[in-house]
């Protein structure tokens, strides 16, 4: 019986007859369906005849003389339908579409015309990645931190956040998406890589070259760094997809330092995060600025509110902050600027320092993200025959 469904997108006629056959004939995968064209935007039709489909792989035939709207199809599935696996078939001839096309989320490029052979290589290359992963990897969980106004604290909260569960669970990755990174100089790190290179050969990414990629700090945090000039990270929407596809495989949690970005980009981070935390002050501007935020995210499910320099105000209760933003307080972290500029100068995050109090809210935040986690050590802790001394 075939392990695998396909779909087929193609603009002609030979290969639209073709392609079924061959696919067939690996006899691990079966075609569901075979469509004629490519989805031009989110609302096309056809996005929805493919999400239907419900397919395993979905297989793209690139014409040889108009790569264009091949290339778009792929970069939008990329977005629009993640669970399915991307194989692009084309010209071996032409090697800019080759790299493109592994760029917008294809995991695979075979040569056309191709055969029943190539096929089945590709596929059974695919089921044993995926028993693999399946076996030995979790899918990590993804924080993205994001500021409710410039100033707020979005990238303190994002490092000691990350410091704190690398200290509680370890196999931690921070990844500054931010237009200036800034995560590094917090972790007196200077990476010699970026996130841009990571994104620039995702075409040929794995986990041995995304760790490549990553500055390590003392306490065994990885860094996926920023720019060091002012800039947006060039990548499509489909790009970062893939990329964060690598990461949680690789990492037991992501924290993402998203700042003050806002562009497409943040909201497919946020759509990719298991938990996003607007950080805001309690002031009239921030907060007013953390609803308007509220409202560009749009997911009260995953969002969450971080007060940062949180001083308690006669009259002003937790109730008028969710109300006042329509957002739910998650935690509040103690109003120590001055400890937190010192830590910042010397590039020693205030976690590490353990005696004090901010320190102690940091490490009962990450407590507070990861729950379950939290309350599976404690069990394996209590009911431990042996202990390591």
């Amino acid at each position: 019986m075939p392990e695998l469904s396909v779909l087929i997108l193609t603009t002609d006629e030979d290969q639209r007859t073709l392609l079924p056959l061959l696919v067939d004939g690996t006899a691990i995968a079966k075609t569901v369906n075979t469509i004629f064209g490519f989805p031009e935007g989110t609302t096309d039709a056809v996005v929805r005849r493919i999400k239907d489909s419900r397919a395993d792989v979905t297989l793209i035939d690139i014409p040889p003389r108009d790569s264009g709207a091949a290339l778009r199809a792929i970069e939008l599935l990329r977005v629009v339908s993640p669970e399915t696996t991307i194989f692009a078939i084309g010209e071996m001839s032409q090697p800019h579409v080759i790299v493109n096309a592994m760029r917008a989320g294809a995991r695979e490029y075979l040569e056309r015309p191709t055969s029943t052979h190539l096929l089945l290589e590709a596929l059974a290359r695919l089921t044993s990645a995926q028993r693999k992963a399946h076996a030995n990897s979790t899918r990590g969980k993804v924080f993205t931190v994001i500021n409710a106004k410039g100033g707020s604290g979005a990238t303190t909260i994002a490092v000691n956040t990350a410091l704190a569960l690398q200290a509680l669970h370890g196999n931690v990755a921070l990844v500054d998406v931010a237009t200036l990174g800034h995560a590094a100089l917090h972790l007196n790190l200077k990476p010699g890589f970026t996130l841009s290179d990571a994104l620039h050969n995702l075409h040929r990414l794995d986990g041995t070259l995304l760790e490549g990629y990553m500055g390590r700090h003392e306490r065994g945090l990885h860094l996926l760094a920023g720019p060091t000039e002012p800039s947006v990270t060039s990548g499509a929407s489909a790009e970062f997809a893939r990329l964060f596809d690598l990461l949680v495989l690789q990492y037991g949690h992501v924290v993402v330092d998203a700042s003050s970005r806002l562009d497409p980009v943040t909201r497919v981070i946020c759509d990719l995060s298991d938990h996003v935390l607007l950080v805001a002050q309690a002031d009239v501007t921030s907060l007013w600025s953390a609803q308007k935020m509220q409202s560009f995210l749009a997911d009260s499910d995953r969002l969450s509110l971080v007060l940062n320099r949180f001083r308690k105000i006669p009259g002003f209760s937790e109730s008028d902050v969710e109300s006042a933003t329509q957002t739910k307080l998650i935690w509040k972290v103690p109003n120590q600027y001055a400890l937190i500029a010192q830590g910042i100068d010397r590039g020693i995050p205030v976690t590490e320092q353990n005696h004090s109090e901010i320190a102690r809210s940091f490490i009962g935040l990450a407590s507070a993200l990861t729950p379950r986690e939290e309350e599976e050590t404690t069990k394996r802790k209590t009911w431990s025959l042996f202990r390591s001394a």
